[in-house]
Order: structure tokens, then C-alpha cells, then sequence
């Protein structure tokens, strides 16, 4: 009996003790590390004293009257003792934990959204009339879908109009919705990455439309995955690019290869892409130079570049164009330079959240065939998104 009342009292003992450690160590809901100007053996020291005292009177106070001669409970104490300073360690700090969130094209396209809010607006309070087939051809023009591309979509909507006598404007602005839908639908937007081979993206485009920006949160966000990745500062003609680059590698965890000022941009990435394979990485992604795309140098330069690029054991799965959403229409014509020279597969659209001229985007799909694939919608690597037709024009229509 004795025996099973000091078991008893042992359990209350390391219970009472545990919470009241527990509670001193709370502050809001989580467990405060220890701060690291505070040496570990003062704070243990000065915790293991006040602990003391308080077990000895609880101690007391359970085991009055109890016979427990004999009775050696050292064990006990000096393992929740451990348990303490585990606790203490093993504390992470709460900014650690924070993960962002993916941004939404409704939070992030304001200038877009503003932009047609007005014609939409005007749209739906009056009806259906002759104004309403202005009205969107103002719009969609202004977004920068392109004439061409706005007088398609809007002869098509007119004949459907026609043929099932739509009248109600909210119907007719949604059928708008399901064309464009239809037209950015089935394309593959996913990034190309080939197992067992060394896989380079290669990244092109004018200076000033956060080309190093972009190749330095694709590569964070690639890291985070569990690939290893090098970055390869192939545009060697700009001021502080490979400084650029370099920091982002820094920030990611990537390795980084560059070139003197100057250098051949096709032997760096080369040799890149020759580390890459003799340390076993899954992916080099190539800075490119960015100066105007009108220059016919420049564009040989780049087909030089991609050819390098492409020797054994390099393994081009991706080319992808960066665009700034800023300048609209000129960015087509970018595009169209670009993938007679290098073969684009994809576009990144940075910026977007900052432009009103969203409709870039189905001008560049409707016309070239290229898919966009990522979408800039913020400063963070977690802005840098793989694009989402539905979404985005849901986020521009209401």
C-alpha cells in the first residue's frame, strides 16, 4: 500500500512541476526560446533553485504522515530535469513557422480590375444595346488585348448574341468570360524538368523587365522543392548582373558560376552546365544579355547561347521569355523577335500586379501560340506563380 501511494505521489510530483514549467515558459499561446545573450548555465541555475524550493513544499505537503525512509526519488528529478532544458532548446521562433500564403489574382490585379470596372458597370446597369458592343471594344482595347484580337472575340460574341437573342448583360458578359476561357484553355503551363539529365532554362528578354529578379525567385522556389540548382550569370555585358545574381544564390542556397566583364556568355553557361553534371544537379538556370531585342548582334548572340547550351551534357527543357506587363503591346513584339530567335516555350509575365494592361496576356497566346506559364504578382518569390487563365479572368470580370 505504501508502495502504491508513493508511486502516486511521484506522478503528481513530475505532473505539477512539468505544468508549472510549462506556464512559466508561455507567453500569447507559444513557448519563448531562451534569448542568446542569456548564458544557458545562469538561466538553468537560476530555474533549477526556484524549482527546487517549490518541489520540496509540494513534496511535503502530498507525503505528510508517509513513511518513505529509503525511498531514493533522484532519478525522477534529474530526467524532468533534462525534459527543461529540451524544451528550452528545441523552442523555434514563431517567424520561423510563417508560411505565405499564395497571393490571388483578385487581391493582386487592382489596376486591371479598375480599369473595366467602369465599362462593366455601365454595361450591366443599362443592358444590352448598341453602346454595349462600344463599350467593350473601348475596354478590351485599353486592357491591351489588341485590335485584332478585340474585334475577334467581340464578332464571335455578336453572332452568338444574335443567334440565342441574348438581352441580359450579366448572361452576355459571362459568355465573354467562358470565350476567353475556351481560348487560354489546354495549354500546357507547367516547367519542363527531365529526370536523370542536366536540365538548363534558359531565360531571354530586354534589360529592365526583371529577368535576374525572376531567375532568382524560380530558383528559391526550386530549392524549396528539393532540387539542387545552379545559376549561371550569362549576361556579362551588365553593370552589377552576375552581383545581382550571385546575391539571389546566396539568399536560395544555389550554387553560382560567373564570367570577368565581358566574357563569352555561351562559355559561362557552359561552364555551368559542366558543373551542374560532374556535381549531379538537377537544374542550371542561364542569365542571358538583355540589350534591345532590334540588334541584330545581340539576337545572334543569343542563338549562339542556346546552341552552347544545348551540347552535351546540357539539356534545354525550357526557354523561357520575360516580359513586363507594363508594356503592353510592346511586349509582343518582343515576343515575336525572341521565338524566331531562340525558340520561346514559355512566357513570365512580371509586374502584373502593377499594370492595367492585363489583356497582354491573351494578345500573346491568341497571336504566338506561346503559353504563359508564370505570372508576377508582388516583390516576393512566393508572388513569382504558375499562371491560371480561369482565375484570372474571373478576378478581371466581376
Amino acid at each position: 500500500m505504501e508502495l502504491l501511494l508513493i508511486l502516486l505521489v511521484g506522478v503528481l510530483v513530475l505532473g505539477l512541476a512539468g505544468g508549472g514549467l510549462l506556464l512559466s515558459r508561455r507567453s500569447r499561446g507559444r513557448v519563448i526560446p531562451v534569448p542568446p545573450s542569456t548564458p544557458k548555465s545562469s538561466l538553468t541555475a537560476a530555474a533549477s533553485d526556484t524549482r527546487t524550493r517549490d518541489d520540496e513544499k509540494v513534496f511535503e505537503d502530498l507525503t505528510r504522515g508517509l513513511d518513505l525512509e529509503g525511498v531514493d526519488l533522484q532519478d525522477t528529478v534529474v530526467e524532468e530535469a533534462v525534459v527543461e532544458e529540451a524544451v528550452v532548446e528545441q523552442a523555434v521562433p514563431e517567424a520561423d513557422l510563417v508560411v505565405e500564403p499564395r497571393p490571388r489574382f483578385r487581391d493582386r490585379l487592382g489596376k486591371a480590375r479598375g480599369l473595366l470596372a467602369g465599362y462593366l458597370g455601365s454595361i450591366r446597369s443599362r443592358g444590352v444595346d448598341d453602346e454595349t458592343w462600344e463599350e467593350l471594344e473601348e475596354a478590351l482595347i485599353r486592357a491591351d488585348v489588341g485590335v485584332d484580337v478585340t474585334t475577334e472575340l467581340l464578332d464571335e460574341l455578336r453572332s452568338r448574341a444574335k443567334a440565342e437573342g441574348i438581352k441580359d448583360p450579366d448572361r452576355l458578359l459571362n459568355v465573354l468570360k467562358d470565350q476567353v476561357k475556351e481560348q487560354m484553355g489546354g495549354r500546357d503551363r507547367s516547367l519542363r524538368l527531365d529526370t536523370g539529365t542536366t536540365n538548363v532554362w534558359l531565360f531571354v528578354g530586354v534589360n529592365g523587365v526583371g529577368k535576374t529578379t525572376t531567375i532568382g525567385k524560380v530558383a528559391r522556389q526550386q530549392m524549396d522543392a528539393g532540387r539542387t540548382v545552379l545559376m549561371a550569370a550569362g549576361d556579362t555585358f551588365r553593370a552589377a548582373a552576375a552581383e545581382q545574381l550571385e546575391t539571389w544564390a546566396e539568399r536560395s542556397g544555389a550554387d553560382f558560376v560567373r564570367g570577368a566583364e565581358g566574357a563569352d556568355p555561351s562559355a559561362v553557361i557552359f561552364d555551368g552546365i559542366q558543373r551542374a553534371h560532374a556535381k549531379g544537379y538537377d537544374l542550371v538556370l542561364a542569365d542571358t544579355a538583355g540589350r534591345l531585342h532590334n540588334k541584330s548582334n545581340l539576337m545572334d548572340e543569343l542563338r549562339k547561347v542556346r546552341r552552347v547550351a544545348g551540347r552535351d551534357p546540357g539539356n534545354v527543357t525550357e526557354t523561357l521569355l520575360v516580359l513586363d506587363a507594363v508594356t503592353g503591346q510592346n511586349g509582343l513584339a518582343q515576343a515575336k523577335e525572341f521565338t524566331e530567335t531562340v525558340d520561346v516555350t514559355g512566357v513570365v509575365l512580371t509586374k502584373l500586379d502593377g499594370s492595367a494592361k492585363g489583356g497582354i496576356v491573351l494578345a500573346i497566346e491568341r497571336r504566338l501560340g506561346i503559353p504563359v506559364k508564370l505570372v508576377g504578382l508582388g516583390e516576393t518569390a512566393a508572388d513569382l506563380i504558375v499562371f491560371d487563365p480561369d482565375e484570372f479572368i474571373d478576378a478581371l470580370f466581376e
